[in-house]
């Protein structure tokens, strides 16, 4: 892989949970439970390869429309996990944050979002940006109304919740579709779809999917 041309910021669509679970008779929430496991995994790894910006859709705006069990579990397993791994965060040598609505989540899971952006603000380097209760009809329609003046690409982008553009998206588990995540940002993103589900996604996988990357020829509209 070349050392030199690596993505900046890369977005996953983390998918395949349920399916990954099924596949070995174990259920959704299971798979939900190793799949965020695996997430601060990945970060890792996309720390060491030199990823400035790791952006993942963890839970969208739609996924309130999932069965109230599985929505619970979703809203609540974080807490718990924090929990048994409070101890922890002070060892994060990044930034965690996190892009979405706050308005709908619990004052429990409000107090673990806050208390990990706290913790590990003033790392740098990697920032791992965990879009939870994210979409981007949301998301552009809240930065249309931030904005009280004549609007420019740039002011524009500043009222969004993710600022920088993505230079490489993926989706795990075999969807070809963007599901309404960083409409904006992914203006001329490279596009990445792998059949992997996200709980087996790891750091061969996202090796694989950089190298993919690196031989596209990006334009920008323009000619090279």
């Amino acid at each position: 892989m070349n050392k030199i041309n690596i993505p900046q910021h890369v977005a996953i669509i983390l998918d395949g949970n349920g399916r990954w679970a099924k596949k070995r008779g174990q259920s959704r929430s299971f798979g939900h439970y190793i799949g965020g496991r695996n997430l601060f995994s990945v970060a890792k790894h996309a720390k060491d390869f030199g990823i400035r910006k790791l952006s993942v859709y963890a839970f969208s705006t739609e996924n309130w429309k999932r069965p109230e069990e599985e929505v619970n579990y979703l809203m609540t397993k974080p807490i718990e996990m924090y929990h048994e791994n409070k101890h922890k965060i002070g060892e994060i040598d990044y930034k965690v944050i996190f892009s979405g609505r706050r308005d709908r989540f619990s004052k429990e899971l409000l107090e673990v979002i806050d208390d990990i952006e706290k913790q590990t603000k003033a790392n740098e380097g990697f920032t791992l940006n965990i879009c939870v209760d994210y979409g981007s009809y949301d998301e552009i329609l809240t930065a249309i109304n931030k904005v009280n003046k004549p609007v420019t690409k740039e002011t524009f982008e500043q009222a969004l919740m993710v600022k920088e553009p993505v230079d490489l998206l993926i989706r795990t588990s075999g969807e070809m579709r963007i599901s309404n995540f960083l409409l904006w940002q992914i203006a001329y993103a490279e596009f990445y779809f792998t059949k992997v589900h996200w709980p087996a996604f790891n750091k061969k996988q996202l090796e694989k999917a950089i190298k993919s990357y690196q031989n596209r020829n990006r334009r920008f509209g323009g000619l090279k």
